[in-house]
């Protein structure tokens, strides 16, 4: 059963969700709002034409930073020092850029107008943040994302250089501020970096552990 919202600051219960996760539509995506949904595991994904959707996957894919595996050509990357990261200086840049990205499989971007907008509000409020890689002073890769307690739910990464969008994940992982680091959506090299998939009964339970 799919739930529609309407303006009471209400979702429900994550595990009444469908096969494919989709929990319920409408609502806004105020602050407020937004913030509930990421403390119960459950986030925005829609595309332009379509009403606001929220989802809660049965599954997650995720990073646990202490399983962080990086390669040895990744290391050999990072001692070069052509890169250099920064956190939070430029957060509607990277969020932006993820916006432009082509995704595989898909016609468009799911991070509308509305989703920048909302994000920013999120960013301001001291709740969304972003990784920046640089090359010199070119801004060539990062990602952005909720950090709910010690938990950082990621929404997207770019890359304009090779190697550029690890790095960003890299640095994140070792910041040591997150026990998990919420990914969404399985990619290859992700799995490659450690990154597996967990049930949402132990999701839910670091996420509420964290909230603590």
């Amino acid at each position: 059963m799919i739930f529609r919202l309407d303006e009471r600051l209400i979702f429900p219960k994550p595990d009444l969700a469908e096969p494919d996760g989709l929990l319920a539509v409408g609502g806004d995506l105020s602050v407020d709002r937004l913030l509930l949904a990421y403390q119960n595991g459950i986030f925005p994904w829609y595309s332009e034409d379509d009403p606001i959707l929220w989802y809660s996957p049965h599954e997650r894919f995720v990073l646990f930073p202490d399983e962080l595996r990086i390669s040895k050509s990744m290391r050999q990357v990072i001692r070069s020092g052509k890169f250099r990261v920064t956190i939070d200086t430029c957060f509607n840049d990277v969020i932006t850029a993820c916006s432009a990205v082509p995704r595989e499989g898909q016609d468009g971007t799911w991070i509308v107008a509305d989703m920048i907008a909302a994000y920013n509000r999120l960013h301001a409020a001291g709740h969304a943040h972003s990784v920046e890689v640089w090359e010199g002073h070119e801004l060539v890769g990062g990602l952005y994302g909720v950090r709910v307690g010690d938990v950082f739910c990621g929404e997207s990464m770019f890359s304009r250089a090779n190697n550029a969008s690890k790095m960003a994940l890299i640095y994140l992982a070792g910041t040591g501020l997150y026990k998990l680091i919420d990914c969404q959506v399985h990619t290859d090299h992700l799995e490659s970096m450690g990154a597996r998939m967990i049930d949402r009964k132990q999701y839910m339970t670091v996420l509420q552990n964290s909230l603590v």
